[in-house]
């Protein structure tokens, strides 16, 4: 009730606003690539079958709440395809007329449909892919990011263990490139933030099945082996974009120390369990819409799209570079249940977010965190800021 009533105060102050547009029509959709995974160690892991897209039906039923004061629509149709099909899927798109996409892939497919869509206008928002170039040198003028970069969340990690003065890390990583890039982004993060890697190693990764009837004991035997005599630390940092062992490291250490990055303590954008800030009647919604928790991908297809519907809201226009123009501008911001709005950097089309970090059952601690200050923003203090950011393509 108190939603709705909000919604309807915020639409009479916009429809009794002067100079009221048109109605507009909203058109957009949202491309999944389904690439072939190993099943993840754990079974709370597997991804459902409509990952995303049910983020992106709420989305639109939030949005065509809105819109339904306004006069304005919103259909979002949705497309999962393997990685060999991306490029007819958006054709097909595109084909369609829908000019507002948001793209769940990696690195190299985002960036060739991201240039694919330039070529028809299009604008696209990187859902999943959390490459740090993508917001650095090999950024794209048509492609913003609601999915924060590694950097981002490597900062979140490391603010919390400087704010708990844990700066002696001892991190491990796999040996994937995914893993080793990550690692590479924790060094920075330790670097910009004070704290001493002592020592680092590496897991490698040797295939196979990553769950077995025996793998706890075989990892309650070789794990302590594998981080025996390490050099005195304060946490371990898991470096494990690809999953395969940092799941395992609490309680089978050496040393029994805490565990953060990709297994113990994890920064997340979104989780089930997160209650702060109104967030549970987003909970409450999304779990009546499809009868499971959220996980961060639903989240960030809804933040997209919520992007979209707050711009057409506010700027009365479904033109993708028009409403690229307004989300870029100091005008837009939008709230989305962390604590504080949500705004974009527009030097590299970065969503700002608090990052969240969990523990697999609750919010422990939000990054930023508290004494980390900023000229700007405190959120400013996660990821690549001005001075340092290489992309030329928002200038």
């Amino acid at each position: 009730m108190a939603r709705l009533l909000t919604l309807l105060l915020a639409a009479l102050m916009i429809v009794s606003a002067p100079g009221r547009a048109m109605a507009v029509e909203v058109r957009a959709a949202v491309l999944r690539i389904d690439y072939p995974r190993l099943l993840p160690i754990s079974r709370y892991d597997l991804k459902a079958p409509d990952l995303g897209f049910a983020g992106a039906m709420l989305a639109d039923e939030d949005n065509n709440t809105t819109g339904s004061f306004l006069g304005n629509t919103y259909d979002t149709t949705t497309v999962a395809v393997p990685p060999e099909e991306a490029d007819a899927a958006l054709e097909a798109i595109l084909a369609d007329g829908r000019r507002l996409i948001v793209v769940m892939a990696e690195r190299e497919d985002l960036l060739r449909l991201t240039r694919r869509a330039g070529e028809e206008g299009a604008l696209v928002l990187n859902a999943t892919a959390p490459d740090t170039v993508l917001r650095n040198g090999a950024c794209r003028s048509n492609l913003l990011h609601i999915a924060p970069s590694d950097q981002m969340t490597t900062d979140a990690v490391a603010q919390f263990a400087i704010w708990k003065k844990w700066d002696r890390w001892f991190l491990i990583s796999g040996s994937n490139p995914a893993d080793l890039s990550l690692a590479e982004s924790y060094r920075r993060s330790a670097n910009k933030f004070g704290a001493r890697i002592v020592e680092e190693r590496t897991i490698e990764d040797t295939g196979g099945a990553r769950r077995t009837d025996t793998g706890h004991a075989l990892v309650q035997r070789q794990l302590p082996l594998d981080t025996q005599g390490a050099s005195r630390h304060d946490v371990v940092i898991a470096a494990d974009a690809t999953d395969y062992f940092a799941r395992y490291l609490s309680y089978n250490l050496w040393d029994p120390r805490p565990v953060m990055g990709s297994g113990g303590l994890r920064p997340v954008t979104f989780h089930g369990a997160h209650e702060a800030w109104g967030a549970t009647q987003y909970h409450t919604r999304f779990e009546e819409l499809t009868r499971r928790y959220v996980q961060p991908e639903d989240y960030n297809v809804w933040l997209a799209l919520r992007v979209i519907g707050e711009a057409v809201t506010r700027a009365s226009t479904a033109d993708p570079m028009e409403i690229k123009a307004y989300v870029l501008s100091d005008k837009f911001e939008l709230a989305a249940f962390k604590g504080q709005k949500v705004t974009f950097r527009n030097w590299n089309g970065q969503l700002r977010q608090p990052i969240l970090l969990y523990d697999g059952m609750i919010t422990v601690s939000v990054s930023p965190q508290d004494g980390f200050l900023h000229q700007v923003s405190s959120l400013d203090t996660l990821g690549l800021d001005r001075p340092e950011s290489q992309c030329t393509a928002f200038n």
